[in-house]
């Protein structure tokens, strides 16, 4: 198959694919569509929300129609690296044997991430970044492909271990999962108070999905579009000659060159899925906050005049 053809395989592809999301899962389309962006980008997503939003269930509805092998992890402050990565047990010949973890799987949903102490959070990104475990010295690779889907209550903060900047840098997208409409909670209540059971049919292989990463990193980008997510990306730095007064007066930390790349990488996803063969401007601008969200770092100023992340990003757009 071409590129040309692959392409407009993988736009049908996904329109299947939101349709068979949708049997389960009410409204949430820009999530729905952020997820799969990284999915097929290669990278990872960090969702906030409050608890009762169908995101395990929005997870696992995505790996059984992507066909996939899907895992759940509740961290919790006792959590071990161990009880994630796996271990060595002796078995009855008295042989060294590895027990894989949970973290063997195609999907993780890493269910409140900030629940566990920094040593498990680490456990996970080494696996994240490097697509492989290393235990007692031997290292071990996981399955591809491999996706991360970490989730995070912005409500309560007492007891929890947030994550540290360089390690949110890792996640591609942090996506804001927001409540229903009136319309999607009243579908949501007839639909799950309900006895009928939708099923969900695979659409994908774990190779299909493998070669559909690969078209998208080979699809071409000019010059002017990857000179402008650099740009973008040097505004949001406070002591950057392109960054604005309202930068300077409201952040402390911009976007590191991570940003940039995963820029580039999300238009290039989002091109293929509306069926053009090279992004442009509009296509970084649409992942722009998706990606620069958990990256920009505000000071005190902007928290006491309530600028969100969002506001200050939609200036630099």
């Amino acid at each position: 198959m071409s590129d040309v053809a692959a392409i407009q395989s993988l736009v049908q592809k996904r329109t299947a694919l939101k349709n068979e999301i949708a049997k389960i899962i009410v409204g949430q389309d820009a999530v729905i569509d952020q997820i799969v962006l990284a999915i097929f980008s290669g990278g990872h997503a960090l969702l906030v929300g409050v608890p009762g939003l169908a995101k395990t269930l929005m997870v696992n509805t995505l790996a059984q129609a992507l066909g996939l092998d899907f895992k759940r992890i509740q961290f919790t402050p006792d959590l071990m690296p161990s009880d994630i990565l796996g271990s060595e047990i002796l078995d009855e010949n008295r042989q060294f044997k590895f027990i894989k973890g949970p973290v063997f799987t195609n999907i993780v949903l890493a269910d409140e991430i900030n629940r566990t102490p920094p040593k498990t959070q680490a456990a996970l990104l080494e696996a994240m970044q490097e697509r492989s475990v290393t235990i007692a010295g031997n290292q071990y690779q996981l399955n591809l492909p491999y996706f991360v889907l970490a989730t995070q209550n912005p409500i309560e903060q007492e007891g929890t271990y947030p994550l540290p900047e360089a390690q949110l840098d890792r996640f591609m997208f942090a996506i804001k999962l927001e409540y229903p409409t009136f319309q999607e909670e009243v579908q949501v209540v007839k639909q799950t108070t309900s006895d009928t059971k939708s099923d969900i049919y695979p659409l994908f292989t774990a190779q299909e999905i493998i070669d559909f990463q690969h078209l998208i990193r080979r699809i071409p980008v000019a010059d002017n579009v990857i000179e402008y997510a650099v740009t973008l990306v040097s505004k949001t730095r406070p002591d950057s000659p392109l960054s604005t007064d309202f930068v300077k007066n409201y952040l402390d930390w911009g976007a590191g060159p991570r940003a940039s790349q995963n820029l580039i990488l999300a238009a290039k996803a989002h091109a293929a899925f509306n069926g053009k063969f090279s992004p442009d401007i509009e296509d970084v601008k649409a992942v722009a906050i998706g990606i620069l969200r958990h990256r920009i770092i505000k000071n005190y100023k902007a928290d006491a005049e309530g600028i969100t992340e969002e506001i200050i990003i939609d200036t630099l757009l």
